[in-house]
């Protein structure tokens, strides 16, 4: 997809559009008048809440990027243009919404719950083509140590998204610390593929 800059701006433009209705849901709400078809998680959050989400997806990211490091991973990342790094930063909307929002078990307890976020944080990881591509008209599994690496880092950051939503200091179920949090995430490795050379231009 990094490779088509028409679908990339219509994506683009589409989370755009997503983004503002979860807006407008979050006015309504906040005026005492929420929409009876509101977007999951467009409820009112605390500051604390997002900067704990921030943080916490900022240290995984460290976290990752050391263990690449460590394991002589960093030089195979994967090339990015500048569009595609713009892109990531208002996909997290949309990708939130769907995971976050909607892909959550309720009103059967803790522990289903907690077992459905395992399940679609799975899932979540698997989507993200580290383990696979597609090439050829064929799907070609890419079964490495970096390949593995990416996926369980993704896994977790999913789970720490996951965790903000429901959070105490979350009482609403905001998904406004899940936006931050993952936004900041992509921020980050935007930043780092930046630094080491990995981002090739613009489109």
């Amino acid at each position: 997809m990094s490779d088509s800059p028409i679908l990339i701006i219509l994506l683009f433009v589409g989370s755009i559009y997503v983004g503002r209705m979860w807006w407008e849901d979050l006015q309504a709400y906040k005026s005492g008048h929420p929409h009876p078809g509101a977007l999951p998680g467009a409820t009112p959050t605390t500051r604390r809440a997002v900067v704990i989400a921030v943080m916490g997806a900022l240290v995984i990211l460290a976290a990752e990027t050391i263990g690449e490091i460590l394991l002589g991973l960093d030089e195979q990342q994967s090339e990015i243009t500048m569009l595609f790094g713009l892109y990531t930063l208002v996909a997290a909307v949309i990708e939130e919404i769907i995971f976050r929002g909607y892909l959550v078990v309720t009103h059967r307890g803790t522990t289903a719950r907690n077992l459905a976020i395992v399940g679609a944080s799975l899932l979540f990881a698997l989507l993200h083509p580290f383990l696979w591509e597609w090439d050829d008209g064929a799907l070609q599994l890419t079964l490495t140590t970096k390949g593995w690496f990416s996926t369980s880092a993704i896994f977790v950051g999913s789970l720490w998204f996951y965790y903000v939503r429901f959070m105490p200091s979350n009482s609403h179920h905001s998904l406004l610390p899940c936006f931050a949090a993952h936004a900041a995430k992509n921020l980050g490795v935007f930043a780092i593929k930046g630094a080491q050379g990995f981002v090739t231009g613009f489109w």
